[in-house]
């Protein structure tokens, strides 16, 4: 069974420079949806910031492709990595967990 991953941001500039610069990182998400390493993702309802559920080979990994992250490079989002063992889940992500 494969780890996956939880990855928080939070915003640390103001909402009109995320805006400015969502459309390259919604582009960056695109990429590693097409990778089928980002599982999930969204803005926190709370809108300072956003989730990503993801699958990788190693946290490792994952730091460095938030790396290539728009918002990581310029600075306007922090991220924190939670890593976890599914113990249960929707048959409909069996193909994700048990790669």
């Amino acid at each position: 069974m494969k780890n996956l991953f939880i990855i928080i941001l939070r915003y640390i500039k103001s909402l009109e420079i995320i805006d400015k610069n969502r459309a390259d990182h919604m582009e960056f998400l695109d990429q590693y949806y097409e990778k089928n390493i980002f599982i999930v993702s969204g803005r926190k309802t709370t809108n300072d910031g956003g989730v990503i559920i993801a699958s990788a080979e190693s946290k490792n990994n994952l730091e460095e492709i938030i790396n290539l992250d728009p918002f990581y490079k310029q600075n306007l989002a922090e991220y924190t990595i939670h890593e976890f063992t599914p113990s249960k889940y929707n048959i409909i992500l069996k193909d994700i967990i048990n790669k």
